[in-house]
């Protein structure tokens, strides 16, 4: 029996998802279509979409599907998006430096267009700094874009959006959040955190993979499709779509937001881990801990214990835990998430991350306790032995 500890990575499927994904397969029909086969398949999309809005109180007309978040954080990163008459080319793409690979990458955008906001040692936005680079720009004939996630999927630390919101939309920029960590673990309303776009997944929040949406403020607000050639998803994503994803989808959100006060409840079980921990070696380096955290993300280092040799040995105990993002091919690397906070890399390559949920049991924790004192004694005899690097 296996121990998952990686829920920010992948939530465990939901059983109200695996049943809307088996009977919505059961379907013939295109949901294009105008016959009864083809209403019934746009049925199921639009309940889906009705529930995926719920979700983030948002106008199900506002809810664009996609292949994930990624593809959601892409299809927003455009330098052209009307926001009602204000229809100018968006020439800048200001990003945090802790941004997944999804944004860091720029979407639609030239690397000569993007800037960077640097974070603080906590690993917050600097919104000083956010403001002094927007000053520069607020002048300028084109707009810009601003891109910010909600809560890292790393370290967990929560964003003030709110408050880059407000300096954004002061200088009529365009704000889009990254919300795919957040979503289902903290409330994530797009008209409170003032969002224009918001982008989310539906395996984070124990729906099947390969689905995500992104999701406008606003029906005035337009984004150039990445695909064209259908109409479907009111002519923002071409191509049939994905009704057997959709619906898991439209099912997890549902249940996402009946068990959000079952995350919240995960920080009292955060913070006995993290004393645990503690225990097991004193010098023990939490992340982010003096910033708000999502209530089920921890991630720590032990200094002279090297991730990539924990990962192996913890995931021949039958244990996963991850380093950082998912999204890196199987790879472990220093995380450029610490990186960027400053943290040094001697220290950065022991970062491991627990993501829990509501069904992880006293048990699994228990067990991954057992398997990482295993780890910490034995960097303990090394040290005693003058062989720790």
């Amino acid at each position: 029996m296996r121990t998952y500890l990686d829920w920010n990575a992948t939530a465990p499927l939901r059983p109200e998802a695996r049943a809307a994904i088996t009977a919505a397969l059961d379907l013939p029909g295109n949901p294009s279509s105008v016959h009864a086969e083809g209403r019934q398949a746009r049925q199921v999309l639009d309940d889906a979409r009705d529930k995926v809005a719920a979700l983030v109180g948002a106008d199900p007309r506002n809810v664009v599907f996609t292949s994930g978040g990624t593809e959601a954080n892409i299809l927003a990163l455009t330098p052209h998006i009307a926001n009602g008459k204000d229809s100018r080319t968006r020439d800048r793409l200001l990003i945090s430096t802790i941004e997944h690979a999804s944004v860091r990458s720029g979407g639609r955008f030239r690397p000569d267009q993007m800037q960077d906001i640097p974070v603080t040692a906590g690993g917050v936005v600097d919104v000083v700094a956010l403001g002094e680079l927007i000053t520069t720009l607020a002048a300028r004939k084109n707009g810009f874009l601003v891109s910010v996630m909600h809560a890292n999927n790393e370290t967990g630390v929560v964003q003030p959006i709110r408050a880059i919101a407000d300096i954004v939309h002061a200088a009529e920029g365009i704000l889009h959040v990254d919300a795919v960590q957040s979503v289902g673990k903290i409330p994530c309303d797009i008209v409170a955190l003032g969002a224009d776009l918001l982008s989310i997944s539906a395996h984070k929040i124990g729906g099947p993979k390969g689905v995500g949406a992104l999701i406008k403020a606003r029906d005035d607000i337009q984004v150039a499709p990445l695909t064209s050639g259908g109409g479907q998803e009111r002519g923002a994503r071409a191509g049939t779509e994905n009704v057997s994803g959709v619906a898991g989808f439209g099912a997890a959100a549902e249940a996402a937001v009946r068990d959000l006060a079952d995350f919240a409840n995960l920080a009292a079980r955060r913070s006995e881990l993290e004393q645990a921990l503690v225990k097991l070696h004193a010098g023990t380096v939490f992340f982010g801990a003096g910033e708000m955290r999502l209530p089920n993300t921890t991630m720590f280092a032990v200094p002279g214990l090297k991730a990539e040799t924990a990962l192996i040995a913890l995931d021949l105990d039958g244990i996963a835990v991850s380093s950082g993002s998912a999204c890196s091919s199987g790879k472990v690397a220093a995380s450029h998430v610490l990186k960027a906070m400053g943290v040094p890399t001697d220290v950065a390559i022991g970062a491991i991350r627990l993501s829990i949920g509501p069904t992880t049991t006293p048990q699994e924790i228990d067990t991954f306790m057992g398997a990482w004192e295993k780890r910490v004694a034995g960097l303990s005899n090394k040290e005693k032995r003058g062989l720790a690097a």
